[in-house]
Formats: structure tokens, sequence, C-alpha cells
């Protein structure tokens, strides 16, 4: 099972099981957004929280196998279509980040209402060093969460944000103990599932606002770009060095 799903005392817990690094495809983004849909419409289910087996997060796509390295493009069309569907859910949502959340990853753990780290983890949008224009959405989530300038950053100089920053800078809402991301992601969610499930709904809502419509926008966006890049020599470098841990060297080619 790529994910698996429990329910107890108001919190549903989707844990994705592709350790160590948690790669996701439209498949396993398609069994949350399945599940996510059907615990919207359970009264049971007041808050979701979101982790993930092993050591990391979530390292986005896997651009060394299966369906991406085959076909970037349609692989990329039929995942953000997916990923829309993320922003459309009703139920708040917690993120369980511990290790990495990277790439696409960092997509993932911004479709969230919260985010929970530790010292330890690690927040990257490291497409400028794959040689493209990020995902995911990220070109909304992201200032949204932490504002322009730290956004701006963060995605051009494709540097890592440890989680003392990362709270520091508002992308992590909670900073766990080491080892206790899981737990202390889980009383956060618990919090939430106390309090008046109507108004909560609401009150999300209206703070969110048009946000599923802008990030339908920006993943066009983002994925025309993409779709030029990954033609380009340098995103072929970028993907290269990466899956051979080296260092990228571009042309601007």
């Amino acid at each position: 099972m790529d994910l698996s799903v429990s329910l107890q005392d108001g919190v549903a817990l989707l844990e994705m099981r592709r350790p160590p690094a948690n790669h996701f495809d439209e498949a396993l983004i398609g069994q949350i957004v399945g599940a996510a849909g059907e615990l919207d419409d359970d009264p049971a289910c007041r808050v979701l929280l979101l982790a993930s087996e092993g050591k990391h997060f979530c390292a986005g796509a896997d651009f060394g196998g299966g369906e991406f390295a085959a076909d970037h493009v349609a692989a990329a069309e039929r995942l953000y279509r997916r990923a829309a569907q993320l922003f459309d859910l009703r139920t708040p949502i917690v993120a369980a980040v511990q290790g990495t959340a990277v790439g696409g990853g960092l997509g993932l753990a911004c479709a969230a209402d919260f985010r929970v780290a530790e010292a330890a983890t690690r927040f990257q949008a490291n497409f400028g060093k794959l040689g493209f224009h990020a995902g995911f959405g990220l070109s909304v989530t992201l200032p949204e969460l932490i504002g322009r300038q730290k956004a701006t950053d963060m995605m051009l100089t494709a540097r890592r944000v440890g989680g003392d920053e990362a709270h520091r800078i508002g992308l992590a809402d909670r900073l766990a103990e080491p080892g206790r991301v899981r737990e202390t992601a889980r009383a956060l969610a618990l919090e939430i599932a106390a309090a008046a499930p109507l108004a909560v709904r609401s009150m999300r809502a209206t703070l969110r606002g048009d946000l599923a419509g802008r990030v339908r926008q920006a993943l066009d966006h983002e994925l025309a770009e993409q779709k030029v890049h990954w033609a380009t020599a340098d995103s072929a470098e970028g993907i290269a060095a990466s899956l051979a841990r080296r260092p990228p060297t571009f042309t601007g080619n």
C-alpha cells in the first residue's frame, strides 16, 4: 500500500508509504485526493493529518525512474490535475514534515494549512538546480506563506531552509522536539478538531478565498514554463547532476 488511512478522535491520518524518499506520482497524489475527498464528507473527520513513513517527508517526483523519467510533460500534466484537487478540500490539513520536503514535496507540504517540523527538517525549492521552473503551485503557496521576498530567495538560490529558520519565517507553524514531529502534528490537529467543525470550515474558507482558483492558474503557467525548460540542455544537465549527486554546470542553453 502506498497510502494508509486511519481515523481516530476526529483526526484522519493519511500516511504515504514509499520510504525513504516518498517520491510521488499521479497515482499517489490521486490516492491522497481520493481518500481525503471521502473523509471530507465524513462528519467523524475534522482534520486531515498528512504524514509519511521513513526518513523523509517527500522528495517530489522521481526523475530517475517511473513515469517522470519516461515523459516529464505527460507525467506532470496528470500530476497537476490531481494536485489541483487538493485545494478543493474543505477539511483543514496538518502536515508532519520530517527529514526533507524538497521540490514538489515542498509543494505538497505547502498545500496543507499547517506544517510541523523539527530543527533537523529541511525545506528546499530546488528547481533552479534542476534547470526548470518551480511547480506544484508553489508560485502561489510559498509567497502566500512567507512573503514574496523570502519566497524569491528560496526559489532563486535553491538553498535548503532548516527547521529553525522555517519556523522563524512562517513556513513551519510548530517546531517539535527531535523525533516528535508526528506527535506534535497530531496534538495540533487535535486542537483544531476540538473546535466547532462548522465554524472551522467556514473560517478556513473565508481566509483562503480563491486560493484554489489562483493555484490552478499558477499550475497552468508553471507547466507551460516547465515544458520549455525540459527541452533545454540546462534541464538535462540539472537532472543528470542531481541523479549523480554532483554539482551541475549550466550554460544557459
